[in-house]
């Protein structure tokens, strides 16, 4: 197939594409899932720390783990506890080789073992896991993230720039890849046949904004035709996003895409916190993102805000709430859950 050239058909279902990363990527997939099974997840394999990134240095594969995460959230959802999803969440807590690794991690990196071929050990997982949709590594070249800081400074390995040890009280002015890399053909070939793109939300400089580092990527995006769609984080990151408002998540996202880039909409949560979340969350040095709305209304066609947020002990985006608004942006007009009745009802305004 052409690169840029959608199939013909009558097929009404609305191809989405999300990239990102980690907890993120997990709720937008999961409350997506809902509406269509044309999903495509994009996710970087960058990971340099936990069960990927020993798996990483001890057999030389990519790191699986937020593969892991997107095919577990496109499996059917069940409530036994002997399903092959409960097998790819369970994690090994003792022992010395096993401790800390999670099953899934485990069986994707025999399956690229066996394969000897990335993107086939993940379509070879979701089709045993029964997936919706397709999960696709951004690049299969081994590389690894770099921050350059304020001061000139580099930090190497994903892991250090999630958790900021080093100079944490330093800016992140930019981050790269070491080696550069190349997209992955399958994710071009998405992109290019969307009927809408998902960035974000997730860790800015560690989980989405690394999928934009790859070349070809942001081309893929600039020339895809379908409707460009940022979700914006809930909260700040110490050493990461200190301060950052919702229009400069949004900024941040642009320049990564590069000259010539625009995003046709931008979710931002305008839910209240629950103030004994909000005081543990402080002490980590993360804070609401503040919701800018009219400095996010100069750089996209429009604003769509509401309670985008789930209930419980994290402050996390919730799947059915996220992915209502984001289905209306995509169809611009009320989604309809997939073999259900009206989707559910949600309180949001647009600028």
């Amino acid at each position: 197939m052409v690169i840029g050239q959608r199939p013909k058909g009558t097929d009404s279902e609305k191809r989405v594409v999300v990239i990102g990363g980690g907890t993120g990527s997990y709720a937008v997939l999961r409350g997506l899932k809902q509406y269509t099974s044309g999903l495509t997840a994009v996710v970087t394999m960058m990971d340099s720390g936990g069960s990927s990134g020993r798996l990483r240095d001890e057999l030389g594969l990519l790191p699986p783990g937020d593969l892991r995460q997107c095919l577990v959230a496109l499996s059917p959802d069940g409530q036994t506890t002997l399903t092959l999803r409960n097998l790819f969440l369970y994690r090994f807590d003792r022992g010395k080789g096993l401790n800390g690794h999670s099953f899934g991690n485990l069986f994707l990196s025999a399956l690229m073992e066996v394969s000897g071929d990335v993107n086939q050990a993940v379509k070879i997982a979701g089709r045993m896991l029964g997936i919706k949709g397709q999960v696709l590594p951004v690049t299969l070249t081994d590389c690894h993230l770099c921050a350059r800081l304020a001061d000139g400074s580099v930090i190497v390995g994903e892991s250090h720039i999630d958790v900021r040890t080093e100079k944490p009280q330093v800016p992140i002015e930019s981050v790269f890849l070491d080696p550069q890399a190349e997209a992955n053909l399958p994710v071009l070939e998405a992109l290019a046949q969307a009927d809408a793109i998902v960035i974000g939300p997730g860790d800015l400089y560690s989980s989405v904004i690394p999928n934009l580092l790859v070349r070809g990527i942001p081309e893929a995006i600039k020339a895809s035709p379908a409707v460009k769609i940022y979700v914006c984080n809930l909260m700040t990151k110490a050493g990461e996003t200190d301060g950052f408002t919702a229009s400069m998540f949004v900024q941040e996202i642009m320049r990564y895409l590069g000259p010539g880039a625009s995003l046709d909409y931008a979710v931002v949560n305008t839910g209240s916190f629950p103030a004994a979340l909000l005081k543990r969350y402080a002490e980590e040095g993360a804070l609401p993102v503040h919701p800018d709305l009219d400095a996010c209304a100069e750089l996209v066609s429009r604003v769509s805000t509401g309670d985008v947020m789930a209930s419980g002990s994290l402050l996390r985006h919730d799947p059915a709430k996220l992915a209502g608004l984001v289905m209306d942006l995509v169809g611009r007009q009320p989604a309809t859950l997939v073999g259900a009745g009206p989707r559910p009802a949600l309180s949001s305004s647009a600028r």
